[in-house]
C-alpha cells in the first residue's frame, strides 16, 4: 500500500480525535464482543428456534470462523478499495447483519446471518488498530495502542454479562439487535471524521487459491473440534475425514502462500524472530485466557447454581483493573524493553490460575470473584506490550500484514481453545466421577442414615450421584486450572526467544 500522501495529513486533535478514537474503539469492541455475547444465551436461542443445544453452538463458531477467514483479506481489500472505505462499509454491514440475526426465524437462517456478520466483523479488528495509530499524533501512539488493547481485552469479558442480562431480562434477539444503532451511527461518524485519511488504491490481484485453501482448512478444523466429542473423535469416519482434509489443506496452504507473489496471508513476516516469538506466546497465552473465560461461567451456572447474569458479573471482575491499567502499561512499554512486562503479565495470569485451582463447592461469590479481580492485572501487562513488540519487530511496509495475521491468530486461538477446553473438561469429569463412585460410602453409613430419614433407595442413589457429580466436576475444574496455569507459565518463558527490540518500540512508525 502506498502511504506517500500520509505524511502531509495532520493527525486529529481535540474533540475530533476523541470521537475518532471512540468510533474506532467501538468497532473493535463490537466485533470482539460478538465472539462471546451469545455464549450464555445458546440454550435460549436453541430452545426458541427448536434445535438442540449442540447445534446452538454453531451460533458461536460460525461467527468465529467467518471472522478469522476475513481478517487476512483486510490487506487486499484496503489496497484495492482504500482502508477507510472498507472500514466504514464493513461497520455499516455489521450493523445491518446484527439486525438480521435478531430477526432470524430458524437456526439455519441465524447461522447464515452470523457467517455474514463474521465476514463484516473480521476487517474491523486490524483496521481499527492501524487507523487508531494513524489518527493519533506520533507522540501519543502509545495511547492509541493502549485504547485499542483495552477494548480487545474488555470485550470478551463484557460479552457474557450483556448476553446474560439481555437474555434474562428481555429475549434472545436483543443479544444481536442491541448492536445495530451503535454500529450504524459510529460508521457514519467514522466516514465524516476519517475521510481525509483514505489510502491510495491499487488494482491488486487476489490470491484465489490461497483464500480457498484457507477457508477449507480453517472450516474443517473448527467443525472437527466442535463435533468431535459428540461423534467420539477419530472413531467416527466423518471426524477422521475432516481431520485429514484440514491437515492436507493446511500443508498445501503453507506451501502455496510461501511461493505466491501476492499471498492472501503474508507468512514471510514470520522470518522476524521477534514476531514469531510473540505469535507463539500470543496463541498459547490468549488460548489459555479464553479457556478460563469459557469454563468459569459454565461451572458457575451448572454446578454452583448461578444465573447467567451473576455468572457474568463474577467473570467480569477480571476486566476491572485491566481497563485502568492498559493506557499506563502502553506508555511504559514505549519507554522500556517490553519483554519483561510480557513475561511478568503471563506469569501473573499463570500463578493466579494456579491459586484458583484450589477451589471448592462451598466458596462464596466473593471468594470466587476476588482472585479473578487480581488476576486481571496480568491482562494488560501481557497483551499491550506484546502487541507493541510484535508490530515493532516487522518492517513498516509489513505492518498491515502483521496486524492482520496477529488478529487472525488470536481469533483462531480463542475458537480452538473453546472446543478443546470443553472436551477435556467433560472427559476429566467423567474419569474422576468413575474413580470417586468406587470410593463413595463403601461402608454404607450415609445410605443407612438416609434410609432412616425416610428416603427411597432411588432417591438415595440419585442424591449421592449428584453429590459425586458435583465433586467430580470440581476436581476436574481444578485439574484443568492447573493445566492451564502450566500453559501460561510455559508461554511466559517463550517471550525471551524474541530479541531485545531496537529501542523502546516506537509504534508510531506504523504508518
Amino acid at each position: 500500500m502506498s502511504h506517500t500522501n500520509d505524511n502531509q495529513i495532520q493527525p486529529l486533535t481535540g474533540t475530533a480525535l476523541f470521537f475518532g478514537a471512540l468510533c474506532l474503539a467501538m468497532a473493535n469492541f463490537l466485533a470482539i464482543l460478538d465472539t462471546t455475547i451469545a455464549n450464555v444465551s445458546v440454550a435460549n436461542i436453541a430452545g426458541a428456534l427448536g434445535t438442540s443445544t449442540s447445534q446452538g453452538t454453531y451460533v458461536i463458531t460460525s461467527y468465529a470462523v467467518a471472522e478469522a477467514i476475513s481478517v487476512p483479506l483486510t490487506g487486499w481489500l484496503s489496497s484495492r478499495f482504500g482502508s477507510i472505505r472498507v472500514f466504514v462499509v464493513c461497520f455499516l454491514m455489521f450493523g445491518v447483519f446484527s439486525l438480521l440475526c435478531g430477526m432470524a426465524t430458524s437456526m439455519s437462517m441465524l447461522v447464515m446471518f452470523r457467517v455474514f456478520l463474521g465476514f463484516s466483523g473480521g476487517p474491523l479488528m486490524p483496521l481499527s488498530q492501524t487507523l487508531m495509530i494513524r489518527i493519533f499524533p506520533k507522540n501519543k501512539a502509545h495511547a492509541a495502542i493502549g485504547i485499542w488493547s483495552m477494548t480487545t481485552l474488555v470485550a470478551p469479558i463484557m460479552g457474557p454479562i450483556l448476553g446474560g442480562i439481555l437474555c434474562d431480562q428481555y429475549s434472545w434477539p436483543y443479544v444481536f439487535t442491541v448492536k445495530t444503532p451503535f454500529a450504524i451511527i459510529a460508521g457514519i461518524a467514522c466516514w465524516q471524521l476519517l475521510k481525509r485519511f483514505e489510502t491510495k488504491t491499487i488494482k491488486a490481484k487476489i490470491d484465489k487459491v490461497g483464500l480457498a485453501l484457507l477457508v477449507v482448512w480453517v472450516a474443517c478444523l473448527q467443525i472437527m473440534l466442535d463435533e468431535g466429542k459428540d461423534h467420539d473423535w477419530f472413531a467416527s469416519n466423518r471426524i477422521l475425514i475432516l481431520g485429514i482434509v484440514a491437515l492436507i489443506g493446511f500443508i498445501a496452504f503453507i506451501i502455496w502462500e510461501m511461493t505466491e507473489r501476492n499471498p492472501v496471508v503474508d507468512l514471510k513476516v514470520f522470518r522476524h524472530r521477534g514476531y514469531s516469538a510473540c505469535m507463539i506466546t500470543l496463541s498459547l497465552a490468549f488460548g489459555a485466557f479464553f479457556a478460563i473465560q469459557v469454563v468459569t461461567p459454565l461451572w458457575l451456572q451448572v454446578y454452583m447454581g448461578y444465573t447467567a447474569t451473576i455468572a457474568g458479573y463474577s467473570t467480569a471482575t477480571m476486566g476491572i483493573l485491566a481497563v485502568f491499567l492498559a493506557p499506563a502499561v502502553a506508555n511504559l512499554a514505549s519507554k522500556i524493553d517490553p519483554r519483561p512486562l510480557v513475561f511478568l503479565g503471563v506469569l501473573w495470569l499463570g500463578s493466579w490460575t494456579f491459586i484458583r485451582g484450589f477451589a471448592n463447592l462451598d466458596m462464596t461469590f466473593a471468594q470466587i470473584s476476588w482472585p479473578m479481580f487480581f488476576q486481571g492485572i496480568g491482562m494488560p501487562l501481557f497483551f499491550v506490550p506484546l502487541t507493541a513488540l510484535a508490530l515493532g519487530s516487522v518492517s513498516d511496509a509489513e505492518m498491515d500484514s502483521a496486524a492482520g495475521l496477529m488478529n487472525f491468530i488470536r481469533s483462531l486461538a480463542g475458537a480452538f481453545a473453546t472446543s478443546i477446553v470443553n472436551t477435556s473438561w467433560e472427559n476429566e469429569s467423567r474419569y474422576v466421577h468413575a474413580e470417586l463412585s468406587g470410593l463413595t460410602d463403601k461402608a454404607g453409613v450415609a445410605t443407612h442414615m438416609m434410609q432412616q430419614s425416610g428416603m427411597s433407595m432411588g432417591q438415595i442413589r440419585s442424591s449421592i450421584d449428584w453429590l459425586v457429580q458435583k465433586q467430580s466436576v470440581m476436581v476436574a475444574t481444578n485439574q484443568l486450572f492447573f493445566m492451564i496455569a502450566a500453559i501460561f507459565i510455559g508461554a511466559a518463558f517463550l517471550i525471551w526467544l524474541a530479541p531485545k527490540p531496537r529501542i523502546g518500540v516506537d509504534t508510531s512508525s506504523a504508518h
